[in-house]
């Protein structure tokens, strides 16, 4: 049936659209690519509400709301501890509107492949109404690329079916702002602050996208909320392949990064122009090919942005703007051209 607070978008003869489910059950049509999201936002009710504890200018909500765009039916949440999950539902509220876990920080995948063998379970028997019912995790890098490891690697090489979507703000935020896996080279957290004796954390962000390509799972991206069509095209591709996803989502946290909140979108959308955060993604099938802006950037060279632009604006980089660090940033500059240059080789679709 039918909802009819549905807005109509009218898809003209020859014009590119994708198939997307709104977040109501029992709807499901196609939208041009040039639709109307803050209509769309107006209209539909997100799987999460508002009234949420999250600071204002944190783009994890940003990542849910677009997510849940192309959810295409009823869909199971599984949230790991994190700024997600303890801004979300101050006991006794929840701004939950979809069935909802909340497990440990190590444990998101571990629950999700329960979940998802409860469903096979049930509809095998016969007691699930639906033809789709989908399991999507939110995690943060903390519970991914650090707690969590083990058990996402566990859960793609046992071949559950889950959407795992990492909303990545690069530091462990929720308890204070420590470095993680995810943490960038020279960024400065409370546990690698910037000083005489060290620059920031010392060691490279774990390139956590590669390693899930690694397990050879159906579908791996990298996406952006700056870039929210490539990010809820790449949505539903994960959550429509038969098997484990894992979308690796950049998430700005304007109190870590220490940014003003007004900009989040915009340093995410300088990640994507300096290569700092390439948007690409990989199947078994069609190996690595550049998506969005970073597949325009590959095409005219000219548009790549220097590493400045990403770090200036954001202050726990400010010291390497600093002249006796100029070295310093120069070798960040060259880390990031060489993982640039190394994904233009490995993507079928960038000009050789």
């Amino acid at each position: 049936m039918v909802v009819k607070t549905i807005p109509e978008f009218p898809v003209k003869k020859g014009e590119p659209a994708y198939k997307v489910w709104i977040f109501e059950p029992g709807w499901k049509g196609e939208i041009p690519l040039n639709f109307n999201l803050r209509q769309v936002a107006e209209q539909k009710r997100s799987p999460l509400l508002p009234g949420h504890r999250l600071c204002a200018g944190c783009a994890a909500p940003i990542v849910v709301k677009l997510a849940s765009f192309a959810f295409r039916g009823p869909t199971i949440v599984v949230n790991a501890t994190g700024c997600l999950e303890v801004a979300t539902t101050v006991f006794p509220y929840t701004s939950w509107a979809v069935p909802w876990v909340h497990n440990a920080f190590e444990n998101a995948a571990s629950t999700a492949s329960g979940v998802e063998s409860a469903v096979k379970a049930m509809k095998k028997t016969g007691r699930l109404p639906y033809e789709h019912v989908d399991i999507v995790v939110f995690a943060g890098d903390g519970g991914t690329f650090d707690i969590g490891f083990q058990a996402l690697s566990g859960m793609t090489e046992r071949g559950h079916d889950v959407l795992y979507i990492l909303y990545d703000n690069e530091a462990y935020m929720n308890t204070g702002i420590q470095r993680s896996g995810g943490t960038p080279k020279y960024a400065a957290t409370t546990t690698s602050p910037a000083g005489e004796v060290i620059p920031g954390k010392p060691e490279s962000k774990k390139p956590i996208a590669d390693i899930m390509v690694a397990h050879r799972i159906p579908y791996v991206a990298t996406a952006t909320p700056a870039h929210w069509m490539d990010f809820m095209k790449k949505v539903r591709k994960g959550i429509e392949v038969n098997g484990p996803a894992f979308i690796h989502s950049l998430s700005s946290c304007d109190r870590g990064w220490r940014h003003d909140n007004a900009i989040s979108i915009e340093v995410l959308r300088r990640a994507v122009d300096t290569c700092y955060f390439p948007l690409w993604e990989w199947t078994p099938d069609t190996g690595c090919m550049l998506t969005d802006r970073s597949l325009v950037i590959a095409r005219n060279p000219s548009l790549k942005q220097p590493i400045e632009k990403f770090v200036e604006v954001q202050g726990r980089f400010r010291h390497l703007m600093k002249p006796e660090n100029k070295e310093k940033l120069k070798e960040l500059q060259e880390y990031v051209d060489k993982v640039w240059e190394d994904l233009l080789k490995r993507a079928s679709n960038a000009p050789k």
